[in-house]
């Protein structure tokens, strides 16, 4: 090969000839060397006479499985755009071998092999049509089995109801003391439970318990087969998160990561993922992430560097990315330009926070007994995320700086007890509270809800809003410039300009986001110099928190209300005998059910097909054409129970409270929002009966690449919390332009969307004169196994999950918090992984204590300083007399000498705690702390 190369090389003619000679010349002379080059692909045709590639493999005869043809072909056409981009600047440099674009199979090849040769297609959703003939579809059911949570008695729960039906069951229970423990756990519940190892010893009507980790759970009716994985079995069951764990970045979780995937390394840019490898040097075995840069240049980021690697989110996932060129200077180009362009609003953002500090508000009293009984008369037990927000929000409100806090929660999680506590508190210092929401229904849910908290107090409450007749509401306006009406809960129609208060103590905006830009500008005009609480049920990502902390306040509730289980999530095609069994399931239980279908014209005859096909039925009707009067009897006979099953439109999206509702039956939900979607499945599983929705769509409908996405995610997001999952899963589908502009968007396109805010918050902290954040980014490499073993944690993205959790670590308590988590989940952890947890620690003091990179090699240990301190010099030479080398060259470094079976953490530890710039490192965090403290 090199002798080829070397002749190309020579026999190079034009105007790039000069420029390209000596780089195949060098090449060639890596290759003699035995080093591998990551552009090795170009070389292929001198290699090969002719082209190749893994479908060149299959005989005459052979069967080919492909799974999720869409997404086969997204992959293709990806690897063709990069190939693409390769031969452009191989041709620019003139290192373009002839015949390389041959090399290549596109698209429109594969589809031409799949006709000819026998293939089946394993697709998730059933499809009308494909891109080739097809002679035979078969529908397969299979269901996803609903998140666990941790709880044994609702596993216990749904295996009683497939042991009654004489299933085989099988649980895949993690390392096989898990396996062993899980089987003894069933047995205590009832169930017949066994341990195995063997597959075959499945039998029916018992459950085997077996070691092993699937991504999902799944139950196959027509089988008669269930199947519980480890990673469902025991989520999250007694997950103690740790403070780093609260504020940490959550987007898209690294654990979804597939190969292929888009991601940004903070240092080097945008690459392709390309999976975990393990490399094996001298005996010792590590992880790394191996990312793909443009021109087939690689990365390999050690797992206790993962921090520094997050998700790629930015335009629509259809569209080509660039990648960046590794050790070019592209990437911190573009960096620099997004910082400069953040700049701006960093002091805009300020300029706003400024103002509402210097402004002069109501310093609310502090609670009363009247407020004390009022919280105690609360019929449920509230979570602790709750009493903390609401201790969040009444703090602000005794400041005289007027508040403006973001209360953001998934659905369900209690959003509005805590806003009404606020209400309560505000009309207690004689002050006047508006509840701001965007529908009607809405309006008439909190205005039911608020009578019904707040009877017994003398609290007068109003209704402003379509409900209520022209002659009503003006009676409402005058009660209120008279200071008569404490609590008035309304729509738009609250900031008209006929609206005026007496003495506004509190405004609280429920859905901002759904208010148009002309009822925004009113509604600041209304907000000037009150507090203002806003509540958002779509869920904002907590990175979003971060870049704007200190700017506008946020609480967030991300813990679920005791007793509620997740909702049993299904996707299927619109089959009218599967519903009308789900209806009649949710019945004789008691229960009701919500049939969306979002179609004025056609709501009447479903709700006659579904009435002929369930006679017993008693069946309702509510849009948003309907009269105030007859919308007002359709949800009183809803929440009365007069009604069995409500066919709507996308009216019950927001608010719509029915604890008894535990069936949503979607109609055409290929047609609806994924943040829709989410939202609108939370108005079942408001109580603590397991709850059941159906998202459909028609028979034999071919599904757009993005309906099968959000619907692919609908379905697998169904844990509590979930709703920051679907909200990055969403912002990848759809892009970000909606959410930060045409000229900010580009921005965000540029570097990705996690970067995109951590340029922000830096740009915000360094206008609020906060000091950056302190320390060096440190490489780590040490002579000791640092990995997590596979049989120890089986399923690869739960191992990806937890290597961004170690790497993510930056205190013993992390690191106590982390050790906690791994021995909860899988067991007590090998050495391998307490060697991984103890560098990630060390290699953040190493950071704090200015070391850019930490190396054992050859019996020494080399670190190297941003800068050379002489007084550490001196101390550590003191300390370790005769083993300290300092080398002053281009790069300087220390070297200390390593005795004969010295642990090597022990002694890192002790050398970075003799560190002067460690100890000032945290004094300086203490005092930022005491600082945001105090604030």
């Amino acid at each position: 090969l090199t002798a080829k190369i070397r002749r190309i090389a020579s026999s190079l003619r034009g105007k790039n000839a000069p420029a390209a000679r000596p780089v195949l010349q060098e090449q060639a002379d890596l290759l003699e060397q035995n080093v591998h080059l990551t552009c090795m692909d170009k070389f292929l045709p001198v290699l090969y006479q002719k082209p190749a590639c893994l479908f060149s493999y299959c005989e005459k005869g052979d069967l080919l499985y492909i799974s999720e043809l869409v997404n086969v072909k997204e992959k293709m056409r990806t690897a063709q755009f990069h190939w693409n981009e390769d031969l452009k600047g191989y041709l620019a440099d003139g290192t373009l071998c002839r015949h390389l674009d041959t090399y290549s199979f596109a698209w429109p090849d594969a589809l031409s092999f799949f006709e000819k040769q026998g293939t089946v297609f394993l697709d998730t959703f059933a499809r009308g049509s494909y891109e080739i003939p097809t002679n035979l579809l078969l529908n397969f059911t299979a269901r996803q089995l609903s998140v666990w949570g941790g709880s044994t008695q609702i596993l216990a729960d749904d295996l009683h109801e497939m042991l009654n039906k004489k299933w085989a069951c099988a649980v895949l229970a993690g390392n096989e003391r898990s396996a062993h423990t899980t089987a003894v756990d069933l047995q205590a519940a009832g169930i017949n439970a066994y341990y195995t190892e063997d597959s075959n010893e499945i039998a029916r009507g018992a459950v085997a318990v077996l070691p092993g980790s699937l991504s999902a759970g799944a139950e196959w009716p027509g089988s008669f087969f269930g199947l519980v994985t480890h990673g469902k079995l025991l989520q999250n069951s007694r997950h103690k998160k740790s403070k780093r764990d609260k504020n940490s970045s959550p987007i898209s979780s690294l654990a979804e990561l597939e190969p292929g995937d888009y991601v940004v390394h903070e240092s080097h840019g945008i690459g392709v993922y390309e999976g975990i490898h393990k490399i094996d040097t001298h005996g010792i075995i590590k992880d790394y992430i191996k990312i793909r840069y443009a021109k087939g240049d690689t990365l390999y980021v050690p797992v206790t560097q993962l921090d520094l690697v997050s998700r790629y989110i930015g335009p629509r996932e259809d569209a080509n990315v660039r990648l960046h060129k590794l050790g070019g200077t592209e990437w911190q180009k573009t960096k620099t330009r997004v910082r400069h362009a953040v700049q701006d609003i960093a002091k805009e953002l300020i300029k706003l926070y400024a103002a509402r500090m210097h402004a002069k508000g109501h310093a609310f009293s502090p609670d009363t007994e009247m407020q004390r009984d009022f919280e105690s008369r609360f019929e449920f037990d509230e979570t602790d995320d709750q009493l903390r927000c609401v201790e969040e929000i009444k703090s602000d409100m005794e400041r005289e700086a007027p508040m403006d806090r973001l209360l953001c929660g998934d659905v369900g999680f209690g959003k509005t007890e805590v806003a009404l506590r606020a209400a309560f508190k505000c009309i207690c210092d004689g002050k006047q509270c508006a509840l701001l929401v965007p529908t009607t229904i809405l309006a008439w849910q909190h205005y039911q809800t608020a009578l019904q908290r707040m009877e017994g107090f003398p609290i007068n409450i109003e209704l402003l809003s379509r409900f209520r007749t022209s002659k009503q509401q003006e009676e409402v306006i005058k009660k209120l410039k008279r200071g008569e009406v404490d609590l008035v809960i309304g729509t738009h129609r609250l900031i008209s300009k006929d609206v005026r208060f007496r003495d506004l103590g509190l405004v609280i905006v429920d859905e901002e986001q759904r208010f148009g830009v002309t009822q925004k500008e009113k509604l600041k005009n209304l907000c000037n110099n009150v507090d203002v609480l806003t509540l958002s049920a779509t869920p904002i990502p907590r990175t979003l928190n971060m870049a704007m902390s200190g700017i506008r306040d946020m609480s967030v509730l991300e813990e679920a209300p005791h007793d509620r289980h997740p909702v049993q999530t299904y996707v299927l095609e619109h089959d009218e005998g599967i519903l009308a069994d789900a209806v009649r399931r949710e019945l004789r239980r008691g229960g009701q059910v919500y049939w969306l279908h979002n179609d004025v014209a056609s709501i009447t005859r479903v709700a006659a097909r579904l009435k002929a096909r369930v006679p017993e039925v008693r069946v309702g009707i509510g849009h948003g054409k309907m009269s105030e009067q007859e919308l007002s009897e359709v949800w009183r006979q809803m929440i009365d129970h007069e009604i069995d099953v409500l066919v709507c439109t996308t009216i019950i999206e927001t608010g719509v409270d029915v604890p008894n509702a535990n069936t949503l039956i979607i109609d055409n939900a290929d047609r609806l929002g994924l943040s829709q979607l989410h939202q609108i499945r939370g108005r079942v599983g408001r109580s603590s009966r397991r709850a059941y929705a159906y998202f459909t769509f028609m028979p034999n409908k071919v599904l757009s690449e993005i309906a099968q996405k959000r619907l692919s995610a609908i379905r697998e997001f169904t844990e509590f919390g979930s709703g920051f999952k679907i909200a990055m899963r969403d912002l990848e589908i759809r892009g970000a332009g909606n959410l930060l502009g045409g000229e900010q968007h580009g921005h965000m396109e540029a570097v990705g969307y996690d970067m995109y805010l951590k340029l922000l918050g830096d740009a915000v902290a360094a206008e609020k004169g906060e000091a950056p954040p302190q320390g060096e980014e440190c490489l780590m490499d040490l002579q000791m196994p640092a990995h997590i073993p596979e049989d120890y944690i089986c399923d690869r993205g739960g191992r990806i999950e937890m290597y961004r959790r170690i790497a993510d670590i930056r205190s013993d308590e992390d690191a106590l918090d982390v050790t906690d988590e791994l021995i909860d989940r899988y067991g007590d952890p090998p050495k391998s992984v307490g060697g991984l947890i103890q560098i990630a620690l060390l290699r953040n003091q190493a950071g704090l204590c200015g070391l850019t990179e930490v190396k054992q090699q050859q019996g020494q240990l080399l670190l190297y300083p941003k800068e050379l301190d002489m007084k550490w010099i001196a101390q550590l030479s003191a300390q370790y007399p005769q083993r300290v080398l300092v080398n002053a060259g281009n790069r300087p470094y220390l070297s200390l000498h390593l005795q004969p079976d010295e642990d090597v953490l022990s002694l890192l530890k002790e050398i970075l705690h003799t560190s002067p710039k460690m100890h000032s490192g945290r004094k300086n965090a203490a005092k930022e702390m005491d600082k945001s403290v105090s604030v």
